[in-house]
This record gives structure tokens, sequence and C-alpha cells, in this order.
């Protein structure tokens, strides 16, 4: 294996284990630790504030939490059990993960978005003890706090949500939380001295592993402050980054594009943004470039991870984030990377990921996990390519990969060109079956306005930034947005299925 190149990170503190997995020195014993570290030195800073709802204090949080613990154990909860989240994002849902943890259990952050079947799915497979939901008080008792919690012992499943199948739980440990704490430390950066005083602004759903693992719980990891949007409205979330004075924004690049072009924008204070992070889709050169003068003062990134990864894996530092667009960044500074069976001409194969934030399987799919995680590397599925810098540039998922005539044509490459088009709000390009090719390339365009799109003006923007054959033949608009399944996935098959695409616009 090649040695992984990890960019400006700070490596300091960092021992690799006998089976040459790196890891952080001197983590906490476990999650529930690293938080009483912090109500014990910040009781009374504001931990949680839900907006339009509580605000709560450290030693507030720990004490309810406390409370929540022992009305499960007095439930009849035991060790290793497990509770499922359906509640909205605020101080309730961050109250029942807290609790599930101090209570000694491990937590099941349901995805609110999913159809009543996938619910009633998680909830069976996990096995869940206890199902927090809206409406219902949180249990209350003595107050409890488990002890003896490990790195080992698992604190969270969080099921993803694939675009075919039912949703694989992935088993997230107490190392693999504290190991991506430390890493977004070290990547965005936080400064450690000043971190009590930052205020992080949560508006991704808690459900997902940005939201929870690299925004609330780094924050609460560090005494910081974390403030959260219940629901998103744009109007919002620009008065709460003046009025709430947030220091940290990490979000999709499409609210950014929102915020910026909302009309009161230009009156919303944003002097005290310091950090700016994006990532989860495919960001324009020219958005980066308006987020840079939308928050002159912050630096701005992009991260990329997976449920699997705990989050982060790899990180896009400032310096390198606008003659870089298109890229996800340095490995973070315990993570390997290795491509497997790399295209000898493109250098583009699957991205294998190894490190301490690699989840251990999927609950109850011994045959999934035995295919995704080999010798202790996550095959992940997406294929990328690696620069000499060390710039990993993420291409396509394996199986959304277009074979035009033997040319391999990567979607999200020409989903990354095609993000800059004028009059495109979103875009997905997928195979279309051809007699003679194979396949040739389709987009379905999202018109950012009915009118607003002009194929000839996608054609005059693409030609000479792709090859000839990456250039989309078929074009299908469509009045609706994309198809996606609860996490965010364009659901291709379902678009190669239900689109009528009519002769080709473009070629032969």
């Amino acid at each position: 294996m090649s040695e992984t190149k990890h960019g400006p990170f700070p490596l300091d503190g960092i021992t690799r284990d006998a089976a040459g997995v790196a890891r952080y020195d001197h983590l906490p014993a476990s999650l529930v630790d690293a938080i009483r570290g912090s109500v014990e030195a910040f009781g009374d800073h504001e931990a949680i504030i839900e907006i339009g709802g509580p605000r709560l204090r450290y030693d507030e949080l720990w004490a309810r939490a406390a409370e929540v613990a022992g009305g499960l154990r007095a439930g009849g909860f035991r060790t290793g059990d497990r509770t499922a989240i359906l509640l909205p994002a605020g101080v309730e849902w961050v109250l029942a993960f807290l609790g599930t943890l101090l209570a000694g259990g491990v937590v099941v952050p349901v995805n609110t978005r999913f159809a009543e079947p996938e619910i009633a799915y998680v909830l069976g497979d996990s096995g869940a003890a206890h199902v927090f939901r809206p409406g219902e008080p949180l249990p209350a008792g003595p107050a409890y706090v488990a002890d003896g919690l490990t790195l080992v012992d698992p604190a969270a499943i969080f099921y993803t949500s694939g675009t075919t199948g039912a949703p694989k739980g992935a088993v997230t440990t107490h190392e693999n939380f504290l190991s991506n704490i430390e890493t977004a430390l070290r990547v965005v950066p936080i400064d450690r001295a000043s971190a009590a005083q930052q205020r992080n602004l949560v508006s991704v759903p808690l459900f997902h592993v940005t939201g929870c693992n690299t925004q609330l719980l780094v924050q609460l990891a560090v005494g910081g402050t974390t403030v959260i949007l219940p629901t998103f409205d744009v109007g919002q979330f620009l008065r709460t980054i003046a009025t709430e004075r947030i220091d940290i924004l990490v979000t999709v690049p499409a609210i950014y594009a929102l915020a910026i072009s909302h009309p009161d924008f230009a009156t919303t204070d944003t002097s005290t943004v310091s950090r700016v992070a994006y990532g989860g889709a495919p960001i324009a050169p020219a958005l980066v470039e308006r987020i840079k003068k939308a928050f002159p003062a912050a630096r701005v990134g992009n991260g990329f991870g997976l449920t699997e990864t705990a989050s982060i894996a790899t990180y896009l530092p400032d310096e390198w984030s606008t003659e870089h667009a298109d890229s996800v960044g340095f490995a973070a500074p315990v993570i390997d990377l290795r491509l497997a069976d790399p295209d000898p001409e493109s250098g583009v194969g699957e991205l294998l990921v190894r490190g301490p934030n690699v989840v251990s399987g999927y609950w109850n799919k011994p045959e999934a996990t035995a295919t995704a995680f080999i010798d202790r590397w996550l095959h992940t599925g997406d294929l990328a390519r690696i620069d000499a810098e060390g710039l990993v540039y993420i291409v396509d998922r394996a199986k959304d990969m277009i074979n035009r005539g033997g040319e391999n044509v990567y979607s999200v490459e020409v989903e990354n060109a095609l993000a800059a088009v004028p009059g495109i709000a979103e875009a997905a390009v997928v195979g279309v079956p051809d007699a003679v090719m194979g396949e040739k390339v389709g987009v379905v365009v999202v018109p950012s306005a009915p009118g607003a799109f002009d194929a000839e003006v996608m054609f005059a923007h693409l030609d000479g930034r792709l090859a000839d054959f990456k250039i989309p033949q078929y074009v299908a608009i469509s009045e609706t947005p994309l198809p996606r399944n609860p996490g965010g996935k364009v659901l291709k098959r379902q678009l190669r299925e239900s689109t009528a695409w009519g002769l080709p616009v473009r070629g032969k």
C-alpha cells in the first residue's frame, strides 16, 4: 500500500496498533466520559439551544439526561439494550440520545423521513426496547449514569438508506464517535483554547451523522454551544446566524445557495462566522466563490464521509477549496485510503477506507458485513481517483457508472460540470440503453424556474470541459424535484426506468 497523504492536518498523538490501524492517543474512555468532562468544566455554559424551544446549560442537560436514563432503567432497560429516537431535532432528541448512553444503552436514531414500513423495519431489526415518540413524555426516574463503558462498546446504530434493499444498521462504537470528534477538531479546524465559546448551527437532521457526530457531539465534547433549527426555513436560518452569534456552519451546498440568494442576506450580520463547511453533493466552483465572498471572515472547507465512517473520512481545507472545488480533500489524520482495481488509464478505482472511525459492521447482517468490511478495510462502493498531492476526487457510485461503448463515464463527474450551468436547479446523469453502444449518457434536468433551462447553453458550457463521449446525448426535463430516498440520495434506477427519453438531442 502506498503511503496515504494527509495534507496539512496535524498528525501528532497518533499510534498504529498491531493491525496497522492508526488511532488517536489518549481518547476518553467513552463518549459519556467526554461529555462528563464538559459538564464538570463548563457546567454553567449553554449547551443546547432549540430555536423556538428550550435552552439548557451543561449542568441542566446532564441532570435531565440522567433522569431519562433513570427512567429507562426503572422500566427494565438493561446495558446494551437499544432505544429508537423518532423525535424531531431539538432538546428532547438530545436528551433521548444522551439519556440512552447514560443508561448504558445503544441509540438508534431513526430517519423520520422513512416511510412507515421502513420505520417498522428499523424498529424490528434493531430490537428497540424503548421508542422515543413525538408527544410522549420522556422517561423520568432517579438519576442514573452507567459506569465502565469502553471504547469498543456499541453506542449507536445508524441505519443507512440505500437506493435498493432494506436499510442497514451501522454499529457505531464509542471509539468511532470519539475518533470523529478528534478528527473534526483537527481538520476544520477548531481552536481548542476557545472551543467552549464557539456556537454551531445545526440545520441538517440529527438522525444523520453530519448533524449528530460532526456538529452536536463535537460541541458537547469541547463545551461549545449547539443551536438547533427543528425545521429548516432559510429566513430563520439567517436570523439565527445573527441573533445567536453563530461561529460554525455545516450544511449542504443547496442551503448556502438559498441563503446567499435570499433578500435578507445583505442585511444579515454574519461577521461572527469563522468556519463554513459543506458536503453531501457536488458544488459548482462559482458557488464556492460566492460562499467565500458571503462569509469573508470564514475558513471554507468540504467534508466527505459515510455513515460507515462515522462522518468525516476526508476534508478539503480552505487553502484548496477554490482551485480544487471538485475534490473532497485529503485523508483525515487517522484515515488510510486505497483504490481497489484502479483503471490503468484514468486511475479510478473503488475507494477503500481504514481507520478507527470505521464502524464495526452492520447490525444483524453478517453477509453484508463480510462483503463491505474486509481485513479492516471498508469497501465504500464509491469510485474515486487520488492525485499526486493526495487529493481525493469522488467520480461515481460503482453501480451508477455508465459504460458507453467501452468508455467509462462517471455520472458524478458530469453532474459536477452541470452544477455550474445556468438554469439548472438539479440534475441527475444516468445511462440510457442503446443497441449499438450498450449505453449512452442521459440527463434529467430540473430547471431553476420555468423556461430557465436551455439545452444549447448546457452544451456550450460542457464543450471543452468534458470529453465528447461524456456529454449527455439524451435530455429530459422534469417539472418536479428528482426522486430521492429518505437519506437524500437520488433514486437513479427509478429515473432510468420511468423517464421517457425520446430521441437523442445531440450526436448519434
